[in-house]
């Protein structure tokens, strides 16, 4: 079965509302289905508000032609029946415009009811609602019929209707405002719990447990419970930083050791050819094993906290520096290097060596994954208040599944595989951005390059400049 024409349009709204109400705060989805339950129910109400009074009106107007009956019985019984007709006449009155009429007449049956009936009185046809009754007066079956006009029924309808509907929806108001204070009130613990024990939190860093006051204990068991399972990670966390830090800075003194006693063998001048050639062998795997435990020291470093940010450098100097210290290789692989920073901006309580580390990584990486005569250009521009500087190469690239690892220690990705790497250059560049608190976003296609773009905040640079 085809969907229906103009299906779509619909469907996507749906959709969209759906992932709107998705993510909304847990007190706004709360009030939300608040004031959509009742506006459901108001609407109900309007449309069972027409039935719902003309019911009222009929049992209103059913109740007071009982109260006419027996106003008017009691009146035979204290006057006799003579008092409205004589022997074999009929009585009958209308009140002026015919809305309401009684009648009294002989009959031979027995009836008892109200009911809606059609009456025409004076060629004019009226519909009433009428009630029946018999009564036995002396010998005579009396029929007593008291009437009253449904358009006088229902002139009532319409204002019942207003008065209704003023009244149901300062009832709603009333309600969604209260639930909106009330659960405010209630969520406030909540809230408090997410913004100081979970946001607002440097994570992972040990903090002192402070309790939120609620009376809710689902929100004590709740900020318990987070404040041991960010105690636990923390713990868990800092004790790996502890032993990455120790062992690290303990193996550098056996190797630096080996590494003395490797030289002095090559000093010996009846050391064999292949064992020069085995010595070698060993003296670069220790290279290598002293650049890892280098690169963990300073890691382990960044993480805890053991530099000062302290340093003001432009980042033209900076950029400078870094440019003189990898030359020699962006000549050797004949890679153009191209630097284009308008602004000197200078940044502020800085750590310009970890600085210096981020940036010669990034474009060391540039140089290192580039094709042969490549290209690499370094952009330095204010976007949205913010100072960016985006490295941006013409190298193999990196591939969509590969991008949200690039950054995890010990992860080398295939197109390294080829290349002398430990896979800790990028997690460098991570951890020197956490601690000055500069974003990175990583752009990369397969084949054609990639680009690293560094955020700063304003508190590194100042304010920004009027544009």
């Amino acid at each position: 079965m085809p969907p229906p024409i103009g299906w779509k349009p619909y469907a996507a709204w749906a959709t969209g509302l759906k992932q709107t109400f998705k993510y909304l705060k847990l007190q706004t989805k709360l009030t939300l289905f608040n004031a959509i339950s009742k506006l459901v129910i108001v609407t109900l109400f309007i449309l069972l508000l027409p039935n719902i009074i003309e019911k009222i009106n009929k049992n209103y107007t059913d109740n007071r032609l009982v109260k006419q009956k027996d106003k008017f019985l009691q009146k035979v019984r204290d006057n006799g029946i003579k008092y409205y007709i004589e022997d074999g006449d009929n009585y009958g009155s209308y009140l002026p415009l015919k809305e309401e009429f009684i009648s009294l007449e002989i009959v031979n049956y027995d009836l008892d009811t109200i009911r809606d009936e059609r009456r025409i009185v004076e060629r004019d046809t009226i519909d009433y609602r009428i009630l029946s009754h018999t009564f036995k007066a002396g010998k005579k079956n009396y029929l007593l019929e008291i009437g009253k006009s449904a358009e006088t029924i229902g002139e009532t309808t319409g204002p019942l209707q207003n008065i209704a509907f003023q009244i149901l929806l300062g009832m709603i108001l009333l309600t969604i405002l209260a639930d909106q204070i009330y659960s405010n009130y209630i969520l406030r613990p909540l809230s408090i719990i997410i913004r100081t024990k979970l946001i607002g939190n440097k994570f992972p860093k040990l903090t002192v447990y402070k309790e939120v006051k609620t009376s809710t204990s689902d929100f004590q068991h709740l900020d318990l419970s987070i404040h041991k399972m960010v105690e636990t990670i923390e713990t868990t966390f800092q004790k790996e930083r502890e032993f990455i830090s120790n062992a690290s800075h303990e193996l550098m003194t056996p190797i630096s050791i080996l590494q003395s006693k490797i030289e002095n063998m090559f000093e010996q001048d009846d050391i064999a050819d292949d064992l020069k050639v085995r010595l070698l062998e060993m003296q670069k795997i220790l290279n290598r094993l002293k650049s890892i435990t280098k690169t963990l020291l300073l890691i382990s470093q960044i993480e805890n906290d053991q530099f000062l940010k302290e340093d003001i450098i432009s980042v033209n100097d900076l950029l400078q520096d870094v440019y003189e210290e990898i030359s020699i290789r962006l000549q050797d692989r004949n890679i153009s290097l191209a630097m284009l920073v308008i602004d000197n901006v200078e940044l502020l309580g800085v750590n310009k060596f970890l600085l210096f580390n981020l940036l010669f990584n990034l474009i060391n990486n540039a140089i290192k994954y580039n094709r042969p005569d490549g290209e690499i250009t370094v952009t330095g521009q204010w976007v949205r208040n913010n100072y960016t500087i985006k490295i941006t190469d013409t190298g193999i690239g990196i591939a969509a599944e590969e991008l949200p690892y690039i950054f995890n220690r010990f992860k080398k990705m295939k197109q390294s595989l080829s290349q002398d790497s430990f896979g800790l250059g990028l997690p460098i560049v991570k951890s020197i951005a956490g601690f000055h608190q500069i974003g990175i976003d990583v752009v990369s296609e397969k084949g054609v390059g990639s680009t690293f773009t560094l955020t700063f905040p304003i508190k590194l640079t100042g304010n920004a400049p009027i544009l």
